[in-house]
């Protein structure tokens, strides 16, 4: 059996290695830095691990990245998640007087689970995931990324999967950043339709004029819901999935299509015949009468834990965290490649390892030990880890950071000179 076939007794062989030679600290630092354009903003953030055992280490920060380094270095975290940027240093927060150590900014995040779905997709339930329900994800991205750009004019976001069934959204721009838990949640309400638990069988009323932003969403839904929901989840095709659809007409409309049903097995059809029926009811009705997009939606339109969104103090999964489960690396997605984005061909940190012990045909050779004297040694052990990370499959979704890294660095570039043309002026 190849290494790359992860086994989770081997993570805790595996972690010392991630983290000493693949971890992008480098990227991450500038990352959380921001460029430094807020003092002690990388000091004031809370980091916490999961270390072995489930021991839940929270309130850790660090001055530097060399300090950073060195602390995930020793702990080796089995996870770790990322949280607010504090008042005060979050690992002296039991010297401040009490209730003046407090959360100031983070990104605006959002986080898509896919066991929050189970009660629409057929192929499978809970932690489980295949090709056929991930699609559910890349309608999530698709949707939400626009939105966040175009109704919010949001610009710098970070799509990250998850490392087993789900994705996570960092937006990373510094108004996202300084919203309050009031504007968070006004966010994350606008970005939500599908409304009620279990016990709820309609999860998405329409009303009359339809919000623009749910006609875009409609627009992307649609490009998707023949292949995913017809095909794929055969919604249409067994009696218990048509029962569910057919649960989210009117009384009336439901009895003519059964009766139609009976007559059309293919899927496509009776979807026409759906669509057929909205069409009069639309026609004849005073009220607004939008069931076949209800329908969609129910069974496409993305799913918000809107707690994570709205709380300044919420930790999330960091980006190249690895999920203890599965073995796979918490990485950045690249959304021109979307529809090509596999959560099963996302590496393993069993693969990555192993992949370190690969010679790779024409690679540079080590320094020598002369050479390496010379270098300052801090240098050259940051040369020797992108050497490393490069031998990998973890390197081309490195270099999707650095390019998104790239583009946040224009924005506080621009800062930094709004900053220094405004000091001239006193």
């Amino acid at each position: 059996m190849p290494s790359s076939d992860y086994d989770s007794a081997s993570l805790p062989d595996l972690l010392p290695l991630y983290y000493r030679r693949l971890f992008p600290f480098s990227q991450y630092y500038r990352w959380l830095n921001y460029g430094g354009v807020q003092k002690n903003y990388f000091q004031n953030r809370e980091f916490s691990f999961t270390l072995k055992d489930d021991i839940y280490v929270r309130y850790q920060s660090f001055t530097t990245q060399s300090e950073l380094e060195k602390e995930m270095q020793k702990m080796n975290p089995y996870k770790i998640d990322i949280g607010a940027v504090y008042t005060h240093r979050p690992n002296q927060h039991n010297t401040v007087k009490s209730g003046s150590f407090q959360a100031l900014e983070k990104e605006l995040v959002f986080d898509i689970d896919m066991t929050d779905y189970d009660d629409v997709r057929n192929c499978c339930s809970e932690a489980d995931i295949c090709a056929k329900c991930w699609t559910l994800m890349t309608i999530a991205i698709r949707i939400l990324d626009r939105a966040l750009r175009e109704d919010f004019g949001f610009q710098h976001l970070l799509w990250v999967y998850s490392g087993r069934r789900g994705v996570h959204c960092w937006v990373c721009d510094e108004a996202a950043r300084k919203l309050s838990a009031t504007a968070r949640s006004a966010v994350a309400e606008y970005l939500s339709l599908v409304k009620g638990g279990e016990g709820t069988t309609k999860k998405v009323v329409l009303s009359d004029p339809i919000h623009p932003f749910i006609k875009e969403s409609l627009e992307v839904v649609e490009n998707y819901f023949p292949q995913y929901a017809l095909q794929d989840q055969e919604v249409l095709s067994r009696k218990e999935s048509i029962d569910k659809v057919l649960a989210l007409v009117p009384e009336d409309v439901r009895k003519d299509l059964q009766g139609e049903f009976q007559n059309e097995k293919k899927p496509e059809n009776r979807w026409k015949l759906i669509q057929l029926q909205a069409r009069k009811k639309q026609s004849t009705a005073k009220k607004g009468q939008h069931f076949e997009k209800e329908i969609m939606l129910q069974y496409c339109y993305p799913r918000l834990d809107v707690n994570v969104s709205k709380g300044v103090n919420h930790l999330l999964k960091s980006p190249f965290s690895i999920h203890p489960k599965t073995g796979r690396i918490s990485v950045p997605i690249d959304l021109r490649e979307l529809n090509k984005f596999d959560p099963f061909a996302v590496p393993t940190i069993s693969l990555i390892c192993e992949e370190l012990d690969r010679p790779k045909a024409g690679e540079e050779e080590e320094p020598s030990a002369t050479t390496m004297e010379k270098d300052d040694e801090r240098d050259a052990a940051e040369r020797r880890k992108i050497r490393d990370y490069k031998r990998t499959s973890l390197a081309k979704y490195v270099k999707h950071f650095d390019q998104f890294l790239d583009a946040l660095a224009r924005s506080w570039k621009g800062e930094l000179l709004r900053k220094s043309d405004l000091q001239k002026e006193f």
